[in-house]
């Protein structure tokens, strides 16, 4: 257990029950934890050769399953040697988008030492080389077969985890080593909750590899010691996407969500989110002839779905990555990554979807908040539980709690041009307001790597 000073703006965590310190617990968990390896390894070595097979059947027949294996068993190759290196691990898109403001940040201060990122997804590594981020390179399967050698590449000083990557062989990799662990921009799901309270030692074996965790909410920090997690080991700093280091966030909107435009975007979508959102477009249309739309699902695979989800609707649409430089079409099918703000920045009002279904859980608010637009979401926020709160208490968000009001919702915020402006200003103001988590996290960092 790493018991820490605080460091730079304390965030006071309000314990809700009493932890007696229990002389043996240390060694209990030595115990546990020694099992827990075995066991864990032993079962993913068995799992990983009796899938071998079917793994190198599916590999001859799909090349994009043949690409998504060999970029995560043979990416590390591609690194060189990094002694003394920091390493982020950041599993796909959002958590890249938080590596990279916290990686800017701590350039900004003078960090010389490569900064190596690891991603999971192969969207995550995408964003990841757009973004600059480099070195960079796909996590291998979770087993001391392909992570010994990364970690003999590495020998990274410290290893940040974004939000909620906890794998059991990385972590325990780490515990053998002595390479502190900072899970960072922490946040933990009832969901998760529930399920570990169904096998409280798994729980307890994590989060014994994990030095510190610097959470998001209270919300967060309570189901982690109700869980167990020591007292000391917890501490709410905020969350990073607040920190966003993009020039438009920095400036407040002077006259309202992009004055004059005729733009809604429709960000982040999911299944079952397309259907609502054509249905508000031709009702609004029939009001408001002038409005141009922007939908970006959240997975740029579900474009070819989603065409034909428009053209069953009958609405002529074009494609942003065919798009000339003076068109403007009434509806545009975003089918780029990295391109989702550029429209954000634009509009006049913005729509998030993922919310409508508890499976999805919401997705990114923040950044159409950012540029001070009124944001729209659906009821079910568990992913964004902290964020939409915020936003829904300062005015600068509506919840609506069936699709069946996104019309509504839309039309009435177009109708009235100052409670628009009034509330893109409140979302603008919740994101200044709640900035500063990026520094407390590199406070911790630093502190973790003097113990």
């Amino acid at each position: 257990m790493v018991k820490l000073p605080l460091c730079g703006n304390d965030s006071v965590i309000k314990p809700f029950k009493s932890h007696k310190f229990n002389p043996l617990a240390p060694l209990k968990l030595g115990i546990l934890s020694i099992h827990m390896s075995f066991f864990y390894h032993t079962t993913i070595s068995l799992a990983i050769l009796a899938a071998f097979p079917f793994i190198v059947l599916r590999m001859v027949f799909d090349p994009s399953f043949r690409a998504d294996i060999v970029g995560r068993v043979c990416g590390a190759k591609d690194i060189g040697s990094f002694p003394g290196c920091l390493w982020i691990h950041a599993a796909s898109v959002g958590e890249v988008r938080i590596a990279k403001i916290l990686i800017t940040a701590l350039q900004e201060k003078g960090e010389t030492r490569p900064i190596i990122v690891s991603t999971f997804t192969p969207t995550g590594f995408a964003q990841a080389q757009k973004e600059g981020l480099g070195p960079v390179f796909r996590m291998p399967p979770d087993s001391p077969l392909w992570l010994n050698k990364v970690f003999d590449r590495l020998h990274p000083s410290l290893l940040v985890l974004i939000e909620a990557e906890m794998w059991p062989g990385l972590l325990d990799g780490c515990r053998r080593r002595r390479i502190p662990v900072l899970l960072a921009n922490g946040r933990i799901s009832q969901k998760s909750v529930d399920w570990y309270g169904k096998f409280p030692f798994i729980f307890r074996w994590l989060a014994a590899g994990v030095s510190f965790f610097s959470v998001r909410t209270q919300t967060d920090a309570d189901r982690l010691l109700d869980l167990g997690v020591a007292l000391d080991k917890v501490r709410v700093n905020g969350n990073i996407k607040f920190d966003a280091l993009l020039s438009d966030v920095n400036a407040p909107p002077e006259s309202g969500p992009a004055s004059g435009s005729n733009l809604i975007v429709f960000g982040s979508t999911r299944p079952g989110d397309e259907g609502p959102v054509m249905e508000a477009i031709l009702k609004l249309r029939g009001g408001h002839p002038n409005l141009r739309f922007v939908i970006a699902p959240r997975h740029l695979e579900r474009c070819r779905e989603v065409e034909d989800l428009i053209r069953e609707y009958g609405v002529e649409f074009k494609l942003h990555s065919r798009l000339g430089e003076t068109e403007t079409p009434a509806l545009v099918l975003l089918d780029e990554m990295g391109e989702l703000n550029k429209y954000y920045a634009n509009a006049t009002l913005a729509f998030v979807g993922g919310g409508f279904n508890p499976r999805f859980g919401g997705q990114n608010i923040l950044e159409p908040a950012g540029y001070g637009l009124p944001v729209i979401f659906g009821r079910h926020m568990n992913n964004f539980e902290e964020e939409a709160c915020l936003l829904v208490r300062s005015g600068g968000g509506i919840q609506i709690d069936h699709p069946a009001q996104l019309h509504d919702a839309l039309h009435r915020l177009l109708m009235d041009p100052e409670q628009r402006c009034r509330r893109g200003q409140s979302a603008w103001n919740t994101i200044v307001s709640n900035r500063g988590a990026v520094e407390k996290t590199i406070a911790l960092m630093s502190c973790l790597e003097t113990k």
